[in-house]
């Protein structure tokens, strides 16, 4: 199987999503959208961002490799009563039956990064949208001491060293490294822009029940557990992870967490 595909598929990133389903409608009111719109949602998991803008009346396709999610997306539109908002495998390397010239918006937020060739991600995102249209990408920033960016730092301590060739999907929060991916898809930097923005994760519970919900659940730290597990090592992981947590919730509430997580929004204009 795609390595990409089983990451995606282990566990249940549904658990995870549901924390950010109020920041996901947010991002999406910010983007213009108008009713008949064409957007492509790539990476889309279960909707996070593709219900949103279909109740806005954008006509939405939501893309992702991991069979799982498609179907709760689908599943979830469905109770939605959103009937302009279908959901289906792909890959965002290779978006082929997809045409040319589709979309009028393609926003990819914390999940086209994932993918394992980020060329063929800038090349394929330019050649669907339509001249004229936009592409929104939302990734996660390397170094960044919020949450995200933190939890696959600690997670890498504890797995073993990726293979020759590996392209760190952090590389997506360098801006130098935007500008380059979408120049090998003839879009000039001028027609780039950046501006840090933010997700806030919401939990209905502790900082420890948000941390076991990305054990369980979290493909990538699901990884780093089972390595940790190995090496007898799990327990230093759990209270790294807790720490990291705790620190960063904002809430009030001791049954509550609250976690802002910065990232890199970038705008293509084509």
């Amino acid at each position: 199987m795609n390595p990409n595909k089983a990451l995606w598929e282990k566990g249940d990133f549904t658990r995870i999503a549901s924390s950010m389903r109020e920041s996901g409608e947010a991002l999406v009111q910010r983007l213009g959208i108008t009713k008949g719109l064409k957007v492509l949602d790539l990476g889309c998991g279960d909707g996070t961002t593709a219900l949103p803008a279909a109740k806005l009346g954008a006509e939405v396709l939501g893309v992702d490799i991991a069979r799982n999610l498609v179907e709760a997306g689908n599943k979830r539109a469905k109770e939605h009563g959103l009937s302009n908002c279908l959901f289906q495998e792909g890959d965002a390397t290779n978006l082929l039956p997809l045409p040319d010239d589709t979309f009028a918006l393609v926003m990819s937020i914390f999940g086209a990064m994932f993918a394992p060739n980020p060329s063929e991600v800038a090349k394929e995102t330019v050649r669907v949208s339509r001249p004229g249209g936009r592409i929104v990408m939302g990734n996660w920033i390397p170094n960044d001491p919020t949450l995200v960016a933190q939890i696959l730092k600690i997670s890498s301590g504890y797995t073993p060293p990726p293979p020759d060739g590996f392209v760190s999907p952090m590389t997506w929060g360098i801006e130098s490294h935007v500008i380059e991916r979408f120049a090998g898809a003839g879009i000039p930097a001028e027609k780039i822009s950046f501006m840090r923005d933010t997700f806030t994760f919401n939990y209905p519970g502790p900082p420890s029940a948000f941390v076991e919900e990305f054990r369980r659940y979290y493909g990538p730290t699901m990884n780093a557990f089972e390595s940790a597990e190995k090496n007898g090592r799990a327990a230093d992981l759990q209270q790294e992870l807790e720490d990291l947590f705790n620190s960063q919730n904002t809430s009030s509430n001791e049954d509550a967490t609250s976690i802002p997580a910065t990232f890199l929004r970038v705008t293509v204009a084509l």
